[in-house]
């Protein structure tokens, strides 16, 4: 886990951690840029307490290095750490079995063609071999190291380019060396035909939801895993003591993230991977967050009053979800400009981007993905016009009941709220 020396922990540096946890992976700090005046590898340190990382210097476990990327210095002993780690964890690997491993990254280029980037988790990875992974397969023509060296052959925990990939393999996917291209092919083919009748149709998050529930009214070894985001710290550190307090009585729950901001595609990301339900507490998804929520079937939920978040956890430990009202988002509009009328007072310049918004609407006034409104459209109006409704791609005036605090960049949501019983 790197974490620069001048700037300590940020908000990119607590999503690491969380995956890291959430992967129940060693964590080894590379606190980088001592060679700044501005370095503070202490406050660093104390930093990081607060994410239960205490390093060894301040009685902990977690090991630390000192390190600046720029001058090579403290290179060695981190270097050293990841080896007594390896060792300490007994990871190893057979460098005679075939190779194997993760695509890490992978794009066309014009002039070579489908590269592939891949990590050797097992065995020696040779110029020759025959390789699939998912859908795709080929045969290495040349293997180019980290220094831009062409090789003859990777061993195990190597980063290598592949040339001679059939396409573009899927980053994230695994890869594995087989005898022949014959078979290479066929195990390819058989996986891009169960893809195709798959449809790579994702589970909803009600589907999950379900799952989830079975699961904790049923098995012993069941855990609620959470992802909350709040709009202040105050909010933030009461859902963590009563998560913790659960905890502490016996509840089968697991934060895997917690952190003050609006819902972002990178926790949906974390959720579907860590297989997490995301809570938040006076904040909303964007729009690319709820789209990809939607896509990877990861279940957002989102309330006003804290101790209706904290009713719901308990609820759904016991496998149990309370009748609820239900929001249905009816349109988004941004705020493009803002100004005042007479009698109106201040109106939003907005465009709609998403669906439709009426004059009746209830609406919320999203900033940074934080909600600091929550009413009535007072006014809505096209030109000089008052209209009932504005759909998306046109603009519109909105004035909001008793509010005025409107600025350039704020998005509104209207929506309306239906009863519905949950099972």
């Amino acid at each position: 886990l790197v974490v620069a020396a001048n700037d300590g922990v940020m908000p990119q540096t607590v999503e690491a951690i969380s995956h890291a946890k959430a992967a129940k992976v060693p964590i080894i700090i590379a606190i980088n840029k001592m060679d700044l005046d501005e370095a503070d590898p202490y406050t660093v340190r104390g930093q990081l307490t607060e994410y239960d990382l205490v390093t060894e210097d301040l009685g902990g476990e977690t090991l630390s290095a000192e390190v600046s990327a720029l001058t090579g210095d403290g290179i060695d002993n981190l270097l050293e750490l990841i080896g007594l780690t390896a060792e300490l964890e007994d990871l190893k690997a057979n460098p005679n079995a075939s190779a194997s491993g993760v695509v890490i990254e992978a794009n066309l280029d014009p002039q070579r063609g489908p590269l592939g980037s891949v990590i050797v988790q097992r065995g020696t990875l040779k110029v020759g071999d025959s390789l699939v992974s998912g859908p795709v397969y080929g045969r290495v023509r040349a293997l180019i190291d980290d220094q831009g060296n062409q090789i003859k052959q990777a061993p195990p925990s190597t980063p290598v380019q592949i040339m001679g990939w059939g396409g573009v393999p899927d980053a994230g996917d695994r890869f594995e060396v087989v005898k022949s291209d014959k078979i290479a092919r066929r195990q390819a083919e058989a996986r891009e035909a169960e893809l195709r009748s798959q449809n790579l149709v994702v589970p909803t998050a009600a589907e999950r939801m379900a799952g989830l529930l079975e699961e904790l009214r049923t098995a012993g070894d069941a855990e609620l895993r959470l992802i909350i985001k709040a709009d202040v710290h105050g909010s933030l550190e009461a859902i963590r003591e009563k998560v913790n307090q659960i905890g502490r009585e016996g509840g089968k729950i697991v934060l895997v993230h917690s952190l003050v901001g609006g819902i972002s595609e990178r926790d949906v990301v974390l959720a579907e991977a860590s297989e997490a339900l995301i809570m938040g507490f006076n904040v909303r998804p964007d729009s690319n967050a709820r789209k990809a929520a939607e896509e990877r079937g990861v279940d957002i939920r989102t309330y006003d009053i804290i101790y209706e978040l904290l009713d719901e956890i308990e609820q759904l430990l016991v496998g149990k979800l309370a009748p609820e009202e239900v929001e249905e988002l009816l349109g988004v509009a941004e705020v493009r400009d803002t100004f005042r009328a007479p009698r109106l007072g201040m109106v939003a310049g907005s465009y709609i981007t998403e669906g439709e918004v009426s004059r009746n609407d209830r609406v919320r006034l999203v900033r940074d993905g934080v909600v600091v409104y929550n009413g009535q459209i007072a006014s809505l109006r096209r030109f000089k016009d008052d209209v009932q409704s504005v759909a998306t791609g046109f603009e519109c005036g909105i004035g909001l009941s008793n509010f005025r605090d409107i600025k350039v960049g704020d998005i509104l949501e209207a929506y309306r709220v239906r009863e519905v019983a949950r099972t």
